[in-house]
């Protein structure tokens, strides 16, 4: 199973996450949004590229508790509040936006 882009086959686990971190780029993050029936905006963006930096400098995908945390600092607390999150990746921000940052599950979520 797997994402269909530009005829290959991306591997994903059962829960839609790359299983090759190293495939992502962002023409596969689109298709990964759609998937999710997310239509990006530069917010998104944002987000996303919020997430894949921390990844980069942590190893690890955060929570939304670390999420929401992180994002203040950098962004200001009008951006990183759930409600906002929540309006940007109504199935969870954590999950949802690391999906499509082509990040693994974030940690603590089920």
């Amino acid at each position: 199973m797997g994402y269909q882009f530009n005829g290959q086959d991306i591997a994903h686990d059962e829960e839609g996450y790359l299983t090759d971190l190293s495939v992502w780029n962002p023409q596969l993050a689109e298709l990964i949004a759609k998937d999710e029936n997310i239509e990006m905006t530069p917010e998104h963006w944002e987000v996303v590229n919020f997430l894949r930096e921390y990844y980069d400098e942590y190893q690890i995908a955060p929570a939304i508790r670390v999420l929401t945390k992180a994002l203040k600092k950098t962004m200001g607390p009008e951006k990183a509040s759930n409600k906002y999150l929540y309006e940007l990746f109504p199935y969870g921000p954590a999950k949802q936006a690391c999906k499509i940052a082509g990040l693994p599950k974030p940690t603590g979520c089920v």
